[in-house]
């Protein structure tokens, strides 16, 4: 890297042509959390496994990703991790330069790697799990310098990463907006697009729709867009510390009726999917951007729900990332007491659930 940005002249291309938003490759792979948050503290008193340190991307992630048949992470990041908490526009290199380091890694083990703001100046979800101390103080869907400074960010990155084909690099705006008027969160994507590409044209962009649906209002942007596989949260969150949703009380099964009576199957996941089955019919290329299913839901229920997710993905061609690599949600590390763990590689391995991934 040179002068903050990797030179035009680094190889990263691979021999395939450069991926356009409406013809994305099947992705499969994780969220790694690493940037998550910037301190412990915010979620110490919800759920202290999501509690990061900003610390480097670990090398082995990437390694043990690759060596088991998958080809994406996704990096869901909080702009704290790289800048001064009391100051959006005092940029901290040491941090930004652990951002580098895993594009890089994505590089050498041929993973794309997914820039994600889950935490934006003005913007996250999980402000309504946070304390109020922890939330952010202004809104990037109300307030004008929010967004002037969330631009920034982004038109830094832009610049940082100019020259690395969207086959390696693409950058998802906002974790899960919601809590706005869509008229006003269109008019920031559209004003954060306007910045990134001003700077790097081609950049492949991504959006989570708005409120868990499609930006149908957004297609002419020529943006990709991710979708969710939480749905339903009785099966999906049970018990999960952190979810906003008290629904969670009764032990999961699949298929499995939600608290309003209603039965969730195979049938109901295609109902659900069907808006985002809609967007890709009109030019626009879909992608599962997180899912999985928090640790307390019995193992058993657990793959074949996400058996019936994954016939359903792979129907349509999309890609995938897993909430998380590591963690409750994940293949490894992820502390349910119903499976049988295989020691690999310094991981305890969930290996039903990994080849249940890899089944293409």
């Amino acid at each position: 890297m040179v002068n903050g940005r990797f030179p035009a002249s680094t190889s990263f291309l691979s021999n395939e042509e450069d991926v356009i938003y409406n013809s994305l490759p099947v992705w499969r792979g994780f969220n790694l959390q690493e940037k998550f948050t910037h301190k412990p503290d915010e979620w110490l008193s919800i759920a202290p496994e999501w509690g990061f340190k900003n610390e480097p991307f670990r090398e082995s992630d990437f390694a043990i990703i690759r060596e088991l048949g998958f080809n994406f992470v996704r990096l869901p990041m909080s702009y704290k991790c790289w800048c001064d908490e009391d100051d959006w526009y005092s940029l901290q290199e040491k941090h930004l330069k652990e951002i580098d380091q895993a594009v890089d890694y994505g590089r050498q083990y041929g993973l794309h790697v997914c820039i994600n703001f889950h935490r934006s100046p003005g913007y996250t979800i999980n402000d309504v799990v946070f304390e109020q101390r922890y939330r952010e103080k202004t809104s990037i869907w109300d307030d004008e310098e929010t967004l002037k400074a969330c631009a920034f960010h982004w038109r830094h990155f832009a610049e940082r990463y100019k020259g690395i084909p969207n086959s390696r690099v693409s950058f998802n705006l906002f974790n899960e907006p919601t809590g706005t008027t869509e008229e006003k969160h269109d008019r920031v994507i559209r004003y954060l697009v306007e910045e990134i590409r001003s700077v790097d044209p081609s950049r492949l962009i991504v959006i989570d729709g708005y409120n868990f649906r499609p930006s149908v209002s957004l297609i002419e942007l020529k943006l990709a867009q991710c979708a969710r596989g939480y749905a339903p949260g009785v099966v999906t969150h049970y018990k999960a510390p952190w979810s906003w949703s008290k629904e969670n009380e009764i032990l999961p099964t699949w298929p499995m009726k939600d608290n309003s009576g209603e039965l969730w199957n195979k049938q109901r996941l295609l109902k659900d999917f069907a808006p985002w089955k809609d967007i890709e019919n009109r030019g626009t290329g879909v992608y599962v951007g997180e899912f999985g299913v928090y640790n307390r839901t019995p193992h058993d229920v657990t793959l074949a729900f996400l058996k019936d997710n994954l016939e359903i993905w792979k129907e349509n061609n999309w890609g995938r990332a897993m909430w998380c690599f590591r963690g409750s949600f994940g293949i490894a590390d992820s502390g349910r007491k119903d499976v049988k763990y295989e020691n690999y590689k310094g991981l305890q391995l969930d290996r039903k659930m990994t080849e249940l991934l890899r089944s293409d």
